[in-house]
């Protein structure tokens, strides 16, 4: 026996799906029809910007007021530009500039260019407050490790997204900044009193709260301060108690996706996380990003079961699906006629984040060794480093654990060595080969990831961007003087 058409409606109103590729399939177009909440864009179904705007158009033939998100941060993660790396650079890059005012334009740059494509929610900006230098998920997504300062940028980004017409979705709920596991992998733990937790992670949560963010995303992390044993996406204390009645948020609680292991592995699959998250007061199910009709329909069928067997309550269920039709109406109502987005005032933002220690002298044609790092699944394989920017330049890319310091200095001959890495204070076998060839031979690093405390010995000078996208490239190129 099928579904309940009523129930399934019900149920379907609470989930945010995704799909393959760059056209939308009937399936995705149909479950919106049958009453879907909405999808999730990312990477690849991304092909160019009439690309996607012919995708969301055809969404909407299925549902008009279909909510449909992306993750565009800017900095690290990009989909729209998954291709070529963002032209904006990301949170601690603005944090680092320390100038609230950019941040509101950046973001609002950023939400004319979704704007214009059709997409209507961002789950974006990360507010965490990346305290431990570690962190495998957050680092450069976050404004910095001063609450304050992040609290302040954290405000101006929603401001500047939702000044754009596009709704914001700030994350990840209580925060992720002290984690150093990565949440698509497991369950990482943030072992702190609640005293410490509302002086270090909560104070971005009030901000963006005090200025009307439509939506926040919630963590799967445990904080066994209030969450006991479970992720926060399950806890009613987290949710309800914390979010909604002491900090007074009105809007959507999404979750982040269900099918990361963090959740997923927790509940026992997709679907009873999908439940135990709307128990748990969440409202919006962002499913995964591996996702196709079968998923949909079967996590549809565990919340129906779950009103049948008791383990979820009518009136919860169509809270959650209320408020998601009500972020499908701001939406609505938020639209108009877009603003054309400005990518030049993220180059030029990226230029004002650079930061030198040391002395750039002598480094005309240098070899630029970029050191491989592995993508986070956040960020995707999304190109980044100064070879796309370099004029006559030569660069080779190496693994550094795998790499003889005297090959390179063979290679660069006379000529000094320019070394890039993303958090190369981490990275295997980084730190060491840095002092091998600095101890040896002119080297200049330009870091592109988390700027920790470490600093390499010996090198001529250290070159921090505070993050790794088109234009933080751009901008350590030019300041480098290597740039076309």
């Amino acid at each position: 026996m099928g579904l309940d058409p009523g129930l399934r409606r019900l149920a379907l109103g609470t989930l945010l799906a995704a799909y393959p590729g760059p056209v939308p399939p009937d399936w995705a177009v149909d479950l919106l029809a049958d009453g879907l909440a909405g999808h999730t864009l990312f990477g690849t179904n991304v092909h160019d910007p009439a690309q996607v705007a012919a995708s969301t158009a055809t969404l909407r033939t299925g549902r008009p007021d279909a909510l449909i998100a992306i993750d565009e941060e800017g900095g690290d993660v990009t989909r729209l530009a998954h291709a070529t790396g963002s032209p904006y650079p990301g949170n601690a890059a603005l944090g680092a500039i320390g100038d609230v005012a950019l941040t509101r334009r950046v973001y609002q740059s950023i939400g004319a260019e979704l704007a214009a494509l059709g997409i209507t929610v961002n789950l974006a900006p990360t507010v965490d407050v990346n305290t431990a230098d570690d962190n495998p998920v957050i680092g450069t997504r976050s404004f910095g490790a001063d609450p304050v300062r992040v609290a302040a940028h954290s405000a101006a980004a929603v401001a500047g997204l939702q000044a754009a017409g596009v709704a914001a979705c700030a994350k990840h709920f209580p925060g992720h900044g002290a984690t150093v596991t990565d949440s698509h992998y497991e369950l990482p733990t943030v072992d702190a009193p609640l005293d410490l937790l509302r002086q270090r992670d909560l104070p971005p949560f009030a901000a963006i709260v005090a200025a009307g963010a439509r939506a926040v995303m919630t963590a799967h992390i445990r904080v066994p301060a209030l969450t006991g044993a479970d992720p926060a996406t399950f806890s009613r204390a987290v949710l309800v108690d914390l979010l909604r009645t002491e900090y007074g948020f009105t809007g959507t609680v999404i979750t982040d996706a269900l099918e990361m292991k963090g959740a997923a592995v927790a509940a026992g699959g997709v679907g009873p996380a999908a439940v135990r998250a709307l128990s748990a007061g969440a409202d919006l199910l962002c499913i995964g990003a591996k996702v196709d009709a079968g998923l949909v329909e079967r996590v549809a069928a565990e919340i129906v079961d779950a009103l049948a067997d008791g383990r979820l309550t009518r009136a919860r269920v169509e809270e959650a699906a209320g408020r998601a039709a009500d972020l499908a109406a701001w939406t609505r109502a938020a639209s108009g006629s877009p603003a054309t987005g400005d990518t030049e005032l993220g180059y030029a933002a990226a230029r004002r984040a650079v930061r030198v220690d040391g002395l750039l002298t002598g480094l005309d044609q240098p070899l630029v060794v970029q050191l491989h790092t592995e993508s986070t699944i956040a960020e995707g394989r999304v190109p980044w480093g100064l070879g796309p920017h370099l004029d006559g330049v030569s660069e080779i890319r190496v693994i550094a654990a795998e790499t003889d310091p005297a090959t390179l200095r063979g290679l660069a001959g006379d000529r000094p060595i320019v070394l890039v890495g993303r958090h190369l204070h981490r990275l295997p076998g980084g730190p060491d080969l840095i002092a091998d060839l600095a101890a040896q031979h002119p080297v200049t690093v330009v870091e592109m990831g988390w700027p920790a405390q470490w600093r390499p010995v010996g090198v001529r000078a250290f070159v921090t961007t505070y993050g790794a996208s088109h234009a933080n490239g751009r901008a350590a190129a030019e300041v480098l003087g290597l740039a076309g």
